[in-house]
This record gives C-alpha cells, sequence and structure tokens, in this order.
C-alpha cells in the first residue's frame, strides 16, 4: 500500500509506508530518555507488524501511526510522550508535506538505569 502525495502533469508521487515508518523512527531517535521497541513477542501481541516498534496505517488518505516506546525512569512522561508526538508530526510534515491524522504513543516499558 502506498499514499499518493499529488499528481501534475509530471506524474504521480506515491510514498510508501515504510518510508512514514522510517522518518517516525528517525523522529523518535531524538527525543531524549526514548527508545523505540525492538521485535519482540510483546510487540506481536500488540499488533506492531515491523521490527522498529512503529506502525503505520493508511486509512482512507489518513495516516495513523503507533510509536512503542521506552522511556527512561525519571522522565516526565506526559510531557515527553507529546514531544514524540510533535517530532514525528514535525518531521513527516517537513519531510513529505503529509500531516498524520493521529501519532498515538504507547509506553510499554520503563528503563531503569544500571548501577
Amino acid at each position: 500500500m502506498v499514499e499518493s502525495m499529488s499528481k501534475e502533469n509530471l506524474g504521480t508521487v506515491e510514498i510508501s509506508p515504510n518510508v512514514i515508518e522510517v522518518i517516525a523512527t528517525i523522529a523518535v531517535s531524538e527525543v531524549k530518555g526514548v527508545t523505540l521497541l525492538q521485535k519482540n513477542k510483546s510487540l506481536d501481541k500488540l499488533g506492531v507488524k515491523n521490527a522498529r516498534g512503529v506502525n503505520v496505517e493508511i486509512k482512507e488518505d489518513d495516516i495513523y501511526i503507533d510509536a512503542y516506546c521506552t522511556f527512561e525512569y525519571g522522565t516526565k512522561i506526559s510531557a515527553t510522550a507529546k514531544q514524540v508526538q510533535q517530532n514525528i508530526k514535525y518531521a513527516l510534515e517537513n519531510m513529505t508535506a503529509l500531516n498524520p491524522k493521529q501519532v498515538n504513543v504507547h509506553i510499554i516499558n520503563i528503563k531503569f538505569k544500571d548501577n
């Protein structure tokens, strides 16, 4: 499945959901104290189909993004989750001119610092 971006005299530009996943992955990596979950059994149970911890669905030209994250202990969860949402939205708009309908952040784990 691909997302059609624009139609002009030169043809059509299509952006694959895999590209959106890569952009979202990079955007999450830029937020301090947050990492995406890697492919494991718990992601399978949540319905995540790729190894990046980001799931992209396109329904009726709307883009829905789910990011499955681990937060470091001591991170302000609400502010950091909001930052993850904003980073993904901004990166997607900036790089592709696409505007996601929803960016959902799922906090799956808390990482404690090693002593």
